[in-house]
């Protein structure tokens, strides 16, 4: 019974320093030098409401649209809650099949030459927003007819877009698809 209490309070201590201190003071740390992350890094359209986020990919299936990459997530496309890949290999029928349909939509919407991995390969998360700039320009021919524009004026909006490596040397180039498309969308 003597080594009860100070087990007792030991948990209650640390029960208040690990699970209510330092999370409320990390989240006001966040929040006060990181705001727009902190609160999900949410896109918003021109009215002002959020219509994602600029971490978790979305679905786009119209020809006027930039197609993101694949989601292998359950239940349903870009699901956060079943996020992760599909753990099938580069000899499994049908992750072969699967690749082989998204390269046959390419095909069919005009798409010419080398198909980036990342338009028919879903990432590790499923989840990624972003494209290579080769997978967006690959799809500009598709996407200016649709609109009506110019595919100058089209591969301009893609530059605009474009990330650079983090820090100049880390990653690669990229494209959030959802601003491109919220980007096309702020033109009409």
């Amino acid at each position: 019974m003597k080594d009860l209490k100070p087990a007792i309070l030991m948990f209650v201590v640390f029960t208040v320093i690990c699970g209510g201190i330092y999370p409320a003071l990390v989240t006001g740390v966040a929040y006060a030098l990181f705001p727009t992350q902190a609160k999900g890094s949410f896109i918003t359209d021109r009215s002002g409401r959020a219509v994602g986020s600029a971490l978790i990919g979305q679905p786009f299936s119209d020809p006027k649209y930039f197609w993101p990459r694949p989601s292998a997530t359950t239940a349903f496309a870009y699901n956060p809650m079943g996020s992760g890949g599909s753990n099938a290999g580069p000899t499994n029928p049908d992750y072969l099949k699967t690749v082989g349909d998204r390269v046959q939509l390419l095909r069919d919407t005009g798409v010419t030459g080398p198909v980036p991995a990342d338009l028919v390969q879903a990432s590790a998360s499923g989840l990624d927003p972003h494209i290579s700039p080769e997978a967006a320009l690959i799809q500009v021919p598709r996407v200016a007819k649709a609109r009506g524009m110019s595919e100058e004026a089209v591969r301009t909006i893609v530059a605009q877009v474009t990330e650079g490596r983090q820090l100049g040397f880390l990653g690669e180039p990229r494209v959030n698809t959802l601003e491109l498309n919220l980007k096309l969308d702020a033109l009409r």
